[in-house]
């Protein structure tokens, strides 16, 4: 008696373009399928590809959501190669995904204290961890985000954000900032100002946060993280890391 072998496991799928919206010329959101089986941790990226290019995104939908919820930046060649394809994505088109979610960058309850920081696409695993923590019903963390971009309509998912922290003001504080607020694009701003990671330090001290019960995350550009550290550990804070490069 003979056996045959079995098939080997597809090691991608397709998954199919749902929907996308425009935020500015380099910035937008994008829903696909969900496919079937596929669980994940809020804070963990997919692995998207075209033509065999391949590049992991984190996913902003929260794991009890029914669809996978992306938030991309176009980076241009020559440094970007998959972002250019995914920007010319219509509503039905396909895209291969890998069958699991990845990632280290997820919420960690062990302190009661948790302090996000953020530039950009960034911001993503934060929404999907605050989206799930509320599902969940959960009790007994406090959230402070603080979000940085250049002009005020790279602050995605700005408008979120503000009504979380609206309606659950012991849960969640949210600072947005501005790095370029004379510019003409942001003429209309009258919120915080300055790099994000300029102004850590500031709200830790005014939010009154001892390194004892808070962990700091930064996610986001690589040397806003190395800042970021380079101001918060020596005062003992831990820091949880998660760099976009780009094209990620």
């Amino acid at each position: 008696m003979t056996t045959e072998p079995r098939p080997a496991r597809p090691i991608v799928a397709n998954t199919t373009v749902l929907k996308r919206l425009e935020i500015s010329s380099d910035l937008w959101l994008m829903w696909v399928a969900k496919p079937e089986g596929y669980d994940f941790k809020a804070g963990q990226y997919c692995t998207l590809g075209i033509d065999g290019i391949e590049r992991a995104y984190s996913i902003v939908s929260a794991p009890f959501e029914d669809t996978l919820e992306l938030f991309v930046e176009l980076v241009p060649p020559p440094d970007g190669n998959l972002t250019p394809l995914l920007h010319r994505l219509k509503t039905g088109d396909k895209i291969s995904i890998r069958p699991r979610a990845k990632g280290i960058f997820t919420f960690d309850p062990t302190h009661p204290v948790q302090v996000f920081v953020a530039t950009v696409t960034g911001v993503v695993p934060y929404v999907s961890i605050l989206r799930q923590y509320l599902y969940d019903g959960a009790r007994g963390h406090r959230f402070f985000l603080l979000f940085g971009a250049s002009y005020t309509d790279e602050l995605g998912y700005d408008d979120e954000l503000r009504r979380i922290a609206a309606a659950f003001p012991d849960l969640l504080t949210f600072v947005p900032t501005i790095s370029r607020p004379d510019e003409k694009r942001n003429a209309h701003w009258q919120g915080e100002t300055g790099r994000v990671n300029t102004i850590v330090e500031k709200y830790l001290t005014q939010w009154s946060l001892a390194p004892e019960d808070t962990l700091v995350y930064a996610c986001g550009n690589p040397s806003m993280i190395e800042d970021v550290k380079q101001r918060m550990m020596p005062r003992g804070f831990d820091v949880h890391e998660e760099r976009f490069w780009k094209d990620e």
